[in-house]
């Protein structure tokens, strides 16, 4: 073996959105292995999905042809007939009824920043408004939630360096194992690790407090802790009194929080709740709050996660070493067009309804689209690129979806393998892997910027610039896609930073760009700068835009529907999206060694429940909600795993797809985000 690793690029992985640096091993030009190089974020390490990256780059399933569906069954074509027959009908689309009834959909496969921002660009420059991904239902509910408040997301906060972390439905362990390092490496200089979640996750097991919550209170333990925080003087009065607005407001609303509402209201016994807070007064200003997605599927996720923000701005935890750490930017140009052609004036889907979802993340809204497609309310929408993306697995309410999709004129999809959406499609066109695309990533945490590299190529697989650049040429807008290939794009996009290419080239595994710097707002009042960037410069514990908007100005936590409206229907509540370690939401089921290790789907049940349905491990039972039904297989978990009364699905499987019983018509209302996390379902065992 020893031999067929003398050819090895370093590269960074995208196997999730961890971006670490990966060595690839070559023999005979064929990708034979893949392990951890000494990147700053990953230190040598990489999990298992990292590895897999050799399954999916020589995938014996991988699309590598142009697909086109003739009288229902897919043939194979050459590229160019493809690019031309589609640039036809695109052309055809924004004839008969305008620009804005095509719209682009990225998929998280592909990645974000450099990809998406290719994708933003491509349909600003067509004339249509109309962007979509998976954002509008994963990670922009944090992303809004703490910019509102902060004016920032705290995606990598600085975990090794702080003295309190509380992990808010966040499982590490098997979202995110590179970071569990960084916490785990806290917890041996003495941080305390408090795991706030319905499930006993990984993280949990090595938390010094575990706080199982009921699904969607998270709001109500916040407000809690920050009650018994101002109570016991355990906050930073000077940071508040010079950096936020609304304190007096947040002070009176939190006292209706008191330990008994608490705990009636989320089952957290008041002795954590306390034992909580005294983590906290220890460790401050050296505390974060990392917010996972566990919070953003609820009709109150929002304000819950503001409420969660607002508790580092009491303690004074951003931007502090040891807190939730704010980075500077590396500074290269945007692909975007929001300034140059904003086209709001065309009414982009969704941005009526959820207004603040539009204005902070210029995103159209996936649900209103599938509205959109089957009504032509409030226009036509007929054509879609989709790449990278699985909505009719991945979307609530998939048989609306499936039935959307299918009735468009026109849907193309760039994809690896043959997903549940392209099959679907009129187009499949093959995507480039992370393998065989060059593109700019940043770690926040270290500021560090690297230049991945293209490892591999293959006939008729275009990387998504060289895609989007044929399609903007051969549909009039090619002005907006110069650059001859990837590589000069990426040298334009440098051009105005103090780092060249070449350093870039000469780093693979990562060139910091600046120095980390803390505490930048104190910097920034002194020089006559906004602190923050927020609506008023300040942190906001209370948002005079929000009030503007006719939504409450204070992060109020209001009671989830399954614990104010009980429906004896529907006794259980359902939570989704526990992360699988070797699975990343719909992908990777395709791989042999994966399905070895967890071969399908399963309903997580208490053993109190599991006795009242009479089943056992295996046996089917058939779930209900509002919107549909689903048959799947039984998992009893430990009493102490999961709640009673609760149960638990995980996303991204075809034979058991939770998404045909999640909501596509009940949203939080600021962010539009879907309830999938407290579902109201009710259970049947399914007789033999």
């Amino acid at each position: 073996m020893e031999n067929n690793k003398k050819n090895v690029v370093k590269t960074l992985c995208r196997m999730c959105d961890d971006h670490c640096g990966i060595n690839v091993y070559l023999e005979n030009d064929e990708i034979v292995d893949i392990d951890g190089s000494n990147h700053y974020w990953n230190r040598g390490r990489i999990c298992v999905k990292g590895r897999a990256g050799v399954d999916l780059f020589n995938g014996k399933d991988r699309i590598l042809k142009p697909l086109k569906k003739v009288n229902g069954k897919f043939v194979e074509i050459g590229l160019e007939q493809a690019l031309n027959e589609i640039s036809k009908k695109v052309l055809k689309i924004k004839e008969e009824y305008g620009a804005r009834s095509f719209g682009i959909w990225k998929g998280e496969a592909v990645g974000f920043a450099q990809q998406e921002e290719l994708a933003r660009r491509f349909i600003h420059a067509f004339g249509s408004p109309n962007y979509f991904s998976n954002d509008s239902q994963c990670f922009v509910g944090r992303w809004i939630g703490y910019s509102l408040v902060a004016g920032a997301w705290m995606a990598q906060p600085d975990f090794e360096n702080s003295k309190c972390i509380l992990l808010w439905g966040a499982n590490p362990p098997n979202a995110h194992p590179n970071m569990t390092q960084y916490i785990m490496r806290a917890k041996g200089k003495g941080a305390k690790i408090i795991a706030i979640d319905s499930r006993l996750s990984h993280i949990a097991r090595q938390a010094h407090v575990f706080a199982q919550v009921r699904p969607g209170t998270d709001g109500a333990l916040a407000h809690g802790i920050m009650r018994l925080l101002i109570e016991r003087d355990g906050i930073d009065k000077e940071f508040i009194r010079k950096y936020t607005q609304g304190y007096d407001k947040l002070k009176e609303y939190v006292k209706e929080f008191t330990d008994e509402y608490v705990e009636r209201e989320t089952g957290v016994d008041r002795n954590i709740l306390h034992q909580i807070v005294d983590f906290i007064i220890q460790g401050r200003p050296h505390v974060i709050n990392y917010v996972g997605n566990g919070l953003e599927h609820h009709e109150n996720g929002i304000n819950n996660i503001r409420a969660c923000a607002c508790i580092d701005a009491l303690v004074a935890s951003f931007d502090q070493k040891g807190g939730n750490f704010m980075p500077e930017g590396f500074g290269q140009r945007k692909l975007t067009l929001y300034d140059e052609l904003p086209l709001t004036h065309l009414k982009p889907i969704g941005a009526d309804k959820f207004p603040v979802l539009y204005e902070y993340r210029q995103e159209c809204h996936t649900m209103t689209a599938m509205n959109t497609i089957l009504s032509q309310d409030p226009y036509p929408l007929k054509g879609m690129i989709i790449i990278g993306a699985n909505p009719a697995l991945t979307n609530p309410n998939t048989k609306k979806v499936v039935k959307a999709l299918k009735s468009l004129d026109l849907l193309v999809v760039r994809e690896l393998f043959m997903s549940e959406t392209a099959e679907l499609a009129d187009y499949v066109l093959p995507a480039a892997s992370y393998l065989e695309r060059s593109e700019m990533h940043c770690h926040g945490m270290h500021q560090v910027v690297a230049l991945t590299n293209r490892i591999c190529t293959i006939p008729e697989v275009q990387d998504e610039y060289q895609f989007l650049h044929d399609i903007a040429h051969s549909v009039g807008i090619g002005e907006y896609f110069p650059w001859e290939n990837e590589d000069k794009l990426n040298e334009w996009l440098v051009e105005p930073t103090d780092v060249s290419i070449d350093i870039l080239k000469q780093n693979p595994e990562g060139y910091q760009y600046k120095p980390l710097r803390y505490k930048k707002w104190e910097e920034k009042l002194n020089n006559g700068e906004k602190p923050f960037n927020t609506k008023s410069g300040k942190i906001e514990l209370y948002s005079e835009y929000l009030d503007s908007l006719g939504y409450d100005g204070l992060p109020v936590y209001k009671s989830p529907d399954y614990i104010e409206n009980k429906d004896d229907e529907y006794p259980y509540t359902m939570i989704t999206g526990a992360r699988k370690l070797i699975y990343y939401h719909g992908r990777n089921r395709n791989f042999k060694r994966f399905r070895t290790a967890i071969p399908g789907p399963e309903v997580e049940l208490h053993p109190v429940d599991a006795a009242k349905l009479n089943v056992k491990d295996g046996d089917a039972v058939i779930i209900t909600s509002q919107i549909g039904s689903l048959e799947i297989p039984v998992k009893i978990r430990h009493e102490k795993e999961i709640m009673p009364g609760m149960i638990q699905i995980t996303h991204g499987w075809k034979e058991a797809n939770v998404n045909l019983i999640t909501h596509d018509d009940r949203f939080d209302p600021i962010d539009g985000f879907p309830l999938m996390k407290s579902v109201k379902v009710k259970i049947e065992k399914k007789e033999k």
